[in-house]
Formats: C-alpha cells, structure tokens, sequence
C-alpha cells in the first residue's frame, strides 16, 4: 500500500480528484469502478469542478457502481445509483450507455450478480476501484464475517451498516433495506489499481486494521494488502493511529 497523510478533508478530496483526473487523461477510455456515501462526496465536487473548467472529459468513461441496496433499482431517490448520479454523473459529460449499476429489484438476485461480473469483464475489467471504508472495516457492501464471498453477490447488511445508511432513508432505521448487492472482494481486487479514501476520527481504527492488521475476514478491508497497486488517502484524524 502506498499511504498519504494530508491535513483535511477538503486536501484528501483534492489529491483523490487529482488521482483520478490523470488516470483519465492518461487512458480516456478508463473503466471506473465508483463508491456512494459521504467520504466520496468532495471528490465527486472536485471532479465535476475539473470537468465544468474544461480540463476532464468522461465522455469515453465507462463507470460501474460498487453496491446497491436490495429492493432499490436505480430510479429510486434512495438508491447508491441516484446518489452518484446527483453528486457526479449530473455535472459531467459520461455517456449514459457507459453507466452500470446493479439493480436491486431484479426478480433473480443471484442473476442480476452474474449479469454485473459478465458486465465488468466485457468492459475488459475495472482499471481504476475507488473505495471507501465503513467503520467496522467493510468496503463495498463485504460485511465483516466467518468468509467473504469472492464475486458480486448478495449480502446481509449487519446493523451497524443499516444505521451508518439510515441518513439515506430520513434516518428512519425501518426503512433501510437488509439486504444488498455488492462487488466481492475478488471482484474489488481484480482492479487494475485501487484508491482507498477514509477521513474522520472514526475511520482511524479501520483504516489501522486495513494497514497493519492480519489479513482476515473480520476485516474485509485488510484484503487490500494483498493487492500490487493500492493507494491509501487519508487525512489526519483517519490516519492518527498509523
């Protein structure tokens, strides 16, 4: 792994857009594996700020989301499609042919996770997975566990996760789906290369199980260690235990 510390937040989102911004100018046609939630949200803000200035160009990208909540399809104002959609795909110019997202109320799960690995693999694979890092050390939807399942799959969500999404449905827990859609670990690591971005004082304790912790499925996160091209954006708070 390849660790940055920065000072803030606002400093992590800027180097991370910056990542990105170059992996794109360097292969127009780069395949982009794509996270919801609050981490990635100044990065998204910083990409479409690039792309209004005229200095990026999706319109070769092709962009896969990471995870969806079971019972959602990608209409739904609560979906992780809608919020990718609102924060990035809105403010630039990807074409929407080249977005993929799971769709949660598929009537076959199980096919509908099958249909997402066939689809990564006819785009030639992910070149560039960014991730975030939920607090109990799960990326994706991969929930900590006896076994971690290695393709897209069908998963679980413990309650810790359901609270941390519950923002998404007006902080009403009953309304947060059990159950998801997500990329596996192997799926993840099948990336060309990978960005991981955590930020806030309660990512300090995952962020040091992912960096020194012993590769284990109580620590979906700690995988990571096993791939050749892995760079870690923190800033301090998320890194002060490293």
């Amino acid at each position: 792994m390849h660790i940055r510390l920065f000072d803030t937040r606002e400093d992590v989102a800027f180097a991370a857009a910056q990542r990105i911004a170059d992996a794109l100018r360097a292969k127009p046609d780069l395949v982009l594996g794509l996270p919801a939630g609050h981490t990635p949200m100044p990065v998204y803000a910083e990409l479409r700020r690039l792309h209004a200035s005229g200095r990026l160009d999706f319109s070769r990208a092709t962009c896969f989301t990471l995870d969806e909540f079971v019972g959602l399809d990608r209409r739904h104002q609560s979906s992780f499609h809608a919020f990718v959609s609102e924060h990035l795909f809105s403010g630039v110019n990807v074409d929407p042919a080249r977005l993929h997202s799971l769709n949660g109320s598929a009537a076959d799960l199980d096919r509908e996770c099958e249909r997402y690995e066939a689809a990564i693999a006819a785009a030639g694979g992910i070149d560039l997975q960014i991730l975030g890092l939920g607090r109990n050390g799960h990326v994706g939807f991969n929930e900590p566990g006896e076994t971690l399942e290695s393709r897209t799959h069908r998963v679980t969500l413990l309650e810790e996760t359901r609270r941390d999404n519950a923002g998404r449905f007006g902080g009403d827990m009953s309304q947060v789906p059990r159950g998801a859609l997500s990329m596996g670990m192997g799926t993840i690591l099948k990336a060309k290369a990978i960005l991981t971005i955590a930020t806030g004082e309660s990512k300090a304790k995952p962020v040091e199980l992912m960096v020194r912790g012993p590769l284990t499925t109580r620590v979906p996160a700690s995988f990571l260690q096993v791939h050749s091209t892995v760079d870690v954006f923190l800033d301090r708070l998320a890194g002060a235990r490293l």
